[in-house]
């Protein structure tokens, strides 16, 4: 049996390879691979001093030849900066909002109010654990398609007075780099923030389109997630100078693009710019899948835009806006048009609360806090103001109550259908010779229908009114609940609120006094025609009902102000017709108007003349045939 020989050189690999799993154990200690974990921001409180942070990790790739070399065909230009960044945020802040700026992607990922909090008294965050993403996307000389997000950053913060400054810089060297620059000043929810690119002309390849995409899905802040999501929760934008704004689930493509707004009932996450966008994709979707149960989000906004190189470089100047949805802050932003944001209403109802409503609660604001009472106030003044045309609407009920009993001697004198035009003829003579109007009467329920409607948008997105308390009500901008029920009835929801109780009671009795008033409005009931009086028996009950469903879930603020202003209007309305209102001397005015010659007939009652006298003519040959 031949004797085996020694193998030199199978030994030396043996101590070689022990010697490789040596050195590999002792370089990646478990402690060594805790340490390359991001880092959490340790938040600043009140008790702590007031200073910027900024917490750097160690870095993320060791520095070892095969990652460079696998980094530097990933990334190209770009691998150093991957290769030389670090986890870690930089937070800049004033006395109204807190931005935390990830070295990853340079991007906002915590935006914080302050001086507001959720309904359910949390913390305000319009940014927070990744429901937003901010990316450039663009195309290089070496054929590669690189996004901002999943690049490194480095951070340097500096101050210039009060200002504070943040520079990010996605560098290829010291002199080439991509920048996104953040700069906050006291007192401002304003953030200004610029994209420049310097020394990136030969590394940008222009024949690949630079994207910037913004998307956010958006918090749930308020009680009432329907309300929230389905009535004011919308995406606004300002394309060649108008502001125009998106219904969930569509997509549409604008131009000149100055600004967006990702608004959430009372708060916006907005993004203005100086140079505007072109064929700018914006998009919203519902994230509410059942409104029965609670979500954490309400929608989703997105925004896809392309940015244009000038001189081979990215040069933009913006704003970061995050804040309040408030009529007074902005329109102080003149210029911008995000007062429209506010939501007032169109045409008439927009313009009543812009210039008669804000001024009259702003005023009554500068005196008192309870806001409560401010509505009160405010419902006084505003019913005192309509006071004349409840008056004129009496005055009219009161004229057609003293010549009602004439317009029934017609009938009984021109009776049948056949007699129809020849009865309406003489009942609009006797109208005219007593200085009656029917028109009168009408004209000044339509004239408060602008108002009803106006106010219909003024409480409810009125800021002011959040989370502010009166009598039983926790929240004058959302619904007060004195019993919550075991179930949900349809359309009513699963909750009892008073204050629409309330409501619905004083508009049944204001409704009862009308009706009487109608009743002396309208001439006798006419053979082959409707009676009106029917039908106003039937609104008495619907009225009131739809009030107690339809404001069972709306603004508490809304029904206060209804109820207060149905108990005025019950007590102008008796004081009117008791103390103001003579029937006796509007009899003898009556009276006293007959026996004056007619006035000249227009010309519009002439050609109405003309035509009952020609369809009264045919009809007497139609009855002789």
């Amino acid at each position: 049996m031949e004797q085996k020989k020694f193998d030199y050189n199978s030994f030396i690999g043996m101590i070689l390879l022990a010697g490789i799993m040596l050195w590999y154990f002792n370089t990646n200690k478990p402690e060594d691979l805790e340490e390359q974990q991001p880092q959490e921001v340790v938040e600043t409180t009140e008790n702590t001093k007031k200073e910027n942070t900024k917490e750097i990790a160690a870095p993320v790739f060791q520095n070892d030849s095969l990652q460079q070399v696998a980094l530097q065909n990933k990334l190209g230009a770009f691998a150093q900066s991957a290769i030389n960044g670090t986890e870690g945020t930089t937070v800049i802040e004033n006395n109204l909002v807190r931005l935390t700026i990830d070295n990853k992607g340079g991007q906002i990922v915590k935006a914080l109010i302050k001086n507001y909090q959720t309904y359910d008294s949390l913390p305000l965050y319009m940014i927070k654990d990744n429901n937003a993403s901010f990316n450039i996307n663009f195309g290089t000389t070496d054929n590669r398609i690189l996004n901002t997000k999943d690049l490194f950053f480095e951070p340097t913060l500096t101050k210039s007075g009060d200002n504070q400054i943040l520079s990010m810089k996605l560098k290829v060297s010291d002199s080439q780099y991509l920048e996104y620059r953040y700069e906050i000043k006291p007192k401002k929810y304003f953030v200004d923030f610029s994209i420049r690119s310097q020394g990136l002309d030969g590394v940008f390849n222009s024949s690949n389109p630079i994207n910037l995409d913004w998307s956010l899905k958006g918090f749930r802040h308020e009680r009432s997630q329907k309300t929230e999501n389905t009535m004011y929760s919308y995406f606004y934008y300002k394309s060649e100078d108008e502001v125009e704004y998106l219904n969930a689930g569509n997509t549409e493509i604008a131009n000149d693009v100055d600004w967006v707004a990702y608004k959430q009932h009372f708060f916006m996450s907005n993004l203005l710019t100086d140079t505007p966008f072109n064929n700018a994709t914006v998009t919203s979707t519902d994230l509410v899948e059942d409104e029965k149960l609670d979500t954490v989000f309400t929608k989703k906004y997105e925004l896809k835009t392309p940015l244009v190189l000038t001189g081979g470089e990215l040069n933009y100047n913006m704003k970061w806006f995050y804040g309040p949805s408030d009529y007074n802050l902005l329109k102080k932003y003149e210029g911008t048009d995000l007062d429209e944001t506010a939501d007032l209403g169109w045409g008439i109802f927009g313009f009543l609360n812009r210039n008669v409503f804000y001024p009259v609660f702003n005023f009554l604001e500068g005196f008192l806090t309870n806001y409560g009472l401010i509505i009160i106030l405010m419902t006084i003044v505003v019913r005192i103001l309509m006071s004349p045309l409840v008056y004129k609407s009496y005055l009219s009920s009161a004229k057609m109550k003293v010549i009602r009993p004439e317009l029934q001697e017609l009938n009984k004198k021109y009776p049948g259908k056949e007699n129809a035009m020849k009865r309406q003829q003489e009942t609009m003579a006797i109208q005219r010779k007593a200085g009656v109007n029917m028109m009168s009467g009408c004209i000044p329920a339509l004239l408060q229908m602008p108002i009803f409607f106006a106010l219909f948008k003024f409480f409810p997105t009125n800021i002011a009114l959040r989370q502010e308390s009166f009598l039983w009500a926790p929240d004058l901008s959302s619904y007060d609940v004195i019993f919550n029920l075991p179930f949900e009835i349809p359309f009513y929801g699963d909750h009892v609120s008073l204050f629409p109780i309330l409501a619905s009671i004083a508009i049944f009795f204001y409704m009862k006094m009308n009706q009487s008033q109608q009743a002396n409005m309208q001439a006798p009931p006419q053979e082959g025609m409707p009676d009106m009086s029917k039908m106003m028996k039937y609104m008495i009950y619907f009225s009131p009902i739809m009030m107690l469903i339809f404001f069972n879930r709306y603004a508490s603020g809304l029904s206060l102000y209804y109820f207060i202003s149905n108990l005025l209007t019950i007590s102008i309305m008796l004081v009117i017709k008791n103390y103001v209102i003579d029937e006796d001397k509007i009899h003898a005015q009556i009276e006293e108007n007959k026996k004056r010659p007619e006035k000249a007939k227009s010309k519009f009652r002439q050609r109405i003349d003309a035509a009952m006298k020609q369809a009264q003519e045919q009809q007497a040959k139609q009855q002789k045939k």
